[in-house]
């Protein structure tokens, strides 16, 4: 029978797991200039010109996780939490906006970045 800690412990791995590979996408939809990239940045006030930076800051934290998860644990603490603050930020942004038909994204998208820092955060002490 497995204890609740190990279930809990493979179930915040799964979710760093599924936030590198939701970021990774997210990554190349934003450095193809994919459509609806574009449009979700236009109706939250963020111009085309801040995309490809949005986009270097969330591929240096999916670097920052998968290093973290090979040895470094306080990198990928570190990168997990640039992702929360990240992605608190793009919620910030859509309530600022009143855009709220899509903000389920964002959100979800900070509650695995909340679980990859809780999972690296229980390993890296």
């Amino acid at each position: 029978m497995f204890a609740l800690s190990e279930v809990l412990a493979t179930g915040l791995l799964v979710a760093t797991l599924l936030c590198i590979a939701a970021n990774t996408v997210e990554v190349a939809a934003k450095a193809v200039g994919a459509r609806f990239v574009l449009r979700n940045c236009a109706e939250v006030g963020i111009g085309r010109e801040w995309i490809r930076y949005l986009a270097v800051i969330e591929a240096a934290g999916v670097a920052g996780l998968v290093l973290g998860l090979l040895g470094p644990r306080l990198i990928g603490l570190a990168a997990a939490a640039g992702l929360v603050s990240y992605f608190v930020a793009a919620v910030a942004t859509h309530i600022r906006a009143r855009v709220f038909h899509n903000i389920a994204y964002p959100v979800a998208f900070l509650c695995l970045a909340v679980a990859a820092l809780w999972h690296f955060a229980r390993s890296a002490g």
